[in-house]
Parts: C-alpha cells; sequence; structure tokens
C-alpha cells in the first residue's frame, strides 16, 4: 500500500530531481527496488506522475518523471497531512518525554 508518507517523499523527490533513477529513489526512501517500482507505477496509474523516456550520459535509456498537474495538487495535500501526522507524533513524543522526566526526578527525590 503506498502511504502519505511514501506519497509525499516520492513526489518531493521526483519534483526535485526528475531524471532520479528508480534505484537513487529506493536509496533515498529505504525500501527496496521492487516496492519503490510498485510506487511509482501506482502513482502513474492515478494520473500524478508521467513517465517519459530519455538517453542519460551514459547512453543508456533512462526515465524522467515529471508531476502532472493533478500530482502537484496532490503534493500539496498530501504535504498537509503528513505534515499534521508528524506534529501529532512530535506531540506524542514530547509528552512520553515529559512523563519520563517526572518519572526520573521522583526516582531521584526518593
Amino acid at each position: 500500500m503506498l502511504t502519505d508518507e511514501y506519497r509525499y517523499k516520492i513526489l518531493k523527490l521526483v519534483q526535485e530531481k526528475p531524471d532520479i533513477s528508480q534505484r537513487e529513489l529506493a536509496k533515498a526512501l529505504g525500501i527496496s527496488l521492487g516496492k519503490t517500482n510498485y510506487c511509482l507505477k501506482a502513482l502513474v496509474e492515478v494520473g500524478l506522475l508521467k513517465v517519459s523516456n530519455f538517453r542519460n550520459s551514459q547512453n543508456k535509456l533512462a526515465y524522467m518523471y515529471v508531476l502532472t498537474p493533478t500530482g502537484i495538487e496532490q503534493k500539496a495535500a498530501v504535504t498537509i497531512n503528513f505534515l499534521k501526522e508528524k506534529i501529532k507524533e512530535y506531540q506524542q513524543l514530547a509528552s512520553e518525554i515529559e512523563t519520563l522526566r517526572h518519572e526520573v526526578a521522583s526516582d531521584v527525590e526518593e
């Protein structure tokens, strides 16, 4: 399944470097090449990305990924959702850290 996190990261990386290879994308995402291929195909199928062929400097056939207008809109929406998730995670972590600090302070006083 293509999560908002992967959707956000892929769209961001592709927008920054349209000629990024699947191998580079997989490495940047920390996922397998197969999962990267699956994610890219899913984004192409729903119309967020389009793919074009080109010859790279080593005379090999390569692909260029371009965000479609829908992809650009979707990237903005998914960025907001991803940010909300990360803020929620941060707040939960900050609360947990504060609880641990109080526990440590209580243990030290005893």
